[in-house]
């Protein structure tokens, strides 16, 4: 794999697919959106290049770099068992999509990482940007964790390649803001998370937001008991966000990267 062939086709699909749900956002929205909206984007844009920098400054390449690593040391559980290509394939996408959804589980339930990760759910509304909308230091623990499960299976690096493009564009679309119709909905969450499905995850109400914590796959929440179907007062009624943040705090930058540091018990 060149090296320089997966960040480009990472940036092409995620540059492609934004362009294609904010169209969808404009013209089929699901919700009327909120007034800010042209200051929300330049703050959840802000906070992604930011984030990128970051990564950029701690890690030389992003997970399918540790897959790589591992494939040429014979580290890690596929490559010492010699497990067929297209086994390790499928079963590392499964594991890490599982691994995904473990460490957003443990984001609402470990204080420490709650503090962090509110970051994302202070956003006042609910679109495709929220999707980018994650502080410095979660993309720093969530590549860490991601590094440990690949070393760890010893994960095809196409496979992690493919994950990666497959989380990023399925967190986009289930952040999105488009009208999907609701024969489409009920069927593809049967198998993978909806906007409608996670749109519930951003509702000020905690029994709401502490359920669907899927980023792709929708069989976890089902499978542990984290699924809530609807939120109770509907998707035009439901209110997005943090209770005591529904002010304009959350489009402010230096408010927002403070918000990990901020004692407010949210």
């Amino acid at each position: 794999m060149p090296e320089l062939a997966e960040p480009q086709l990472r940036l092409g699909v995620f540059i492609g697919l934004f362009l294609v749900l904010a169209a969808l956002e404009v013209f089929v929205p699901r919700r009327r959106p909120k007034p800010v909206k042209a200051r929300r984007w330049l703050i959840n844009w802000a906070i992604v290049v930011i984030d990128s920098v970051f990564l950029r400054l701690l890690f030389k390449s992003a997970a399918v770099g540790g897959a790589l690593w591992a494939a040429d040391n014979g580290i890690g559980l596929f490559n010492l068992a010699g497990a067929p290509v297209w086994l390790a394939f499928a079963l590392s996408f499964i594991v890490l999509d599982f691994a995904v959804w473990l460490s957003h589980l443990a984001s609402h339930k470990v204080p420490l990482f709650w503090r962090i990760h509110r970051m994302h759910h202070s956003d006042i509304d609910f679109d495709v940007t929220t999707a980018i909308r994650f502080h410095p230091i979660e993309i720093v623990l969530s590549m860490l964790w991601k590094y440990a499960v690949v070393l760890a299976l010893g994960a095809p690096p196409a496979s992690v390649l493919f994950f990666e493009i497959v989380l990023n564009g399925g967190a986009m679309f289930n952040h999105s803001n488009f009208r999907l119709p609701l024969a489409a909905d009920r069927w593809l969450r049967l198998l993978i998370v909806t906007p409608d499905m996670h749109r519930v995850h951003h509702s000020v109400e905690r029994r709401e937001h502490d359920s669907n914590y899927g980023f792709n796959l929708s069989v976890w929440d089902r499978l542990f008991r984290t699924y809530t179907a609807q939120p109770d007062k509907g998707h035009d009624g439901m209110r997005i966000g943090l209770e005591k943040w529904q002010d304009e705090r959350p489009v402010n930058l230096a408010w927002t990267l403070g918000v990990p540091f901020n004692g407010d018990r949210q």
